[in-house]
């Protein structure tokens, strides 16, 4: 790890060409509370995309947001759950990417360059691409990618993407998570189709398995009601792993 701040917060730059100043967003800013953790990684971000570190040993997981910059209660979710679980005694290792663009989320962006990185995967040196390769370098447990949807796009809806092969976690992982917060589960038979280089259908290509959450939520918008169904999301998928039990808030 790269940066540590006062509060001994464990942050990598895992990607040195997506750096942004997500500050001068305003319909992001607006709704971050501005801690010290938060102030930390905005900074970082400025230098590229983020990865922080919580916890230790096993299991580990990947939580994963802003694949689409102008999506943003996600990314607002995930420094909200950076700053509650930080100092906790965690049951295993989180590794939290808040801002997988910073640049698409300066720009209120779904691109990055042009490029849709939850259509690219599978392109060698994609953002996500190297994310990828960094949870398989990592030997995580699975990933959760964070996303919102606006009514009438697809999903439209609250739900939880998951697929059934080749690894099958996937789709109990999106159970657990549509139990416990009501989400639906959207199901596809196959990873990869029809969803080719979604980060989500490629990590489960590679037999880690993963799911996509999506919340609703008109585009590059965000409230406190939206931004709680994502965080409920973000801790449901960490207790089906065990990582910590009932810190839902």
């Amino acid at each position: 790890m790269n940066d540590l701040n006062k509060n001994n917060l464990k942050l990598e730059i895992i990607s040195h060409e997506t750096g942004g100043f997500i500050s001068t967003n305003k319909n992001i800013f607006n709704n971050i509370d501005l801690s010290d953790n938060s102030k930390f990684i905005l900074n970082q971000a400025i230098k590229g995309t983020p990865m922080i570190k919580i916890g230790n040993y096993y299991p580990k997981v990947m939580i994963v947001a802003g694949v689409h910059g102008n999506e943003l209660a996600p990314q607002i979710s995930a420094l909200k759950l950076i700053d509650n679980i930080f100092n906790l005694d965690l049951k295993g290792t989180v590794y939290i990417i808040p801002f997988t663009s910073p640049k698409s989320t300066m720009n209120n962006s779904r691109y990055f360059d042009g490029l849709d990185l939850n259509r690219s995967t599978h392109k060698p040196n994609s953002i996500t691409n190297i994310i990828l390769n960094k949870a398989k370098d990592l030997n995580v447990s699975a990933i959760g990618d964070f996303h919102s949807s606006a009514p009438n796009s697809n999903p439209g809806k609250e739900g939880v993407f998951c697929t059934q092969k080749p690894s099958s976690s996937s789709f109990y992982i999106a159970d657990y998570i549509s139990k416990r917060v009501g989400s639906e589960k959207i199901i596809y038979p196959i990873a990869g189709i029809p969803f080719k280089g979604a980060l989500e259908d490629e990590a489960n290509l590679e037999q880690i398995p993963s799911v996509t959450c999506e919340v609703l939520s008109a585009i590059s918008y965000a409230n406190e009601r939206i931004c709680q169904r994502s965080y409920l999301q973000m801790n449901a998928f960490l207790e089906y792993f065990g990582i910590f039990d009932d810190c839902f808030e």
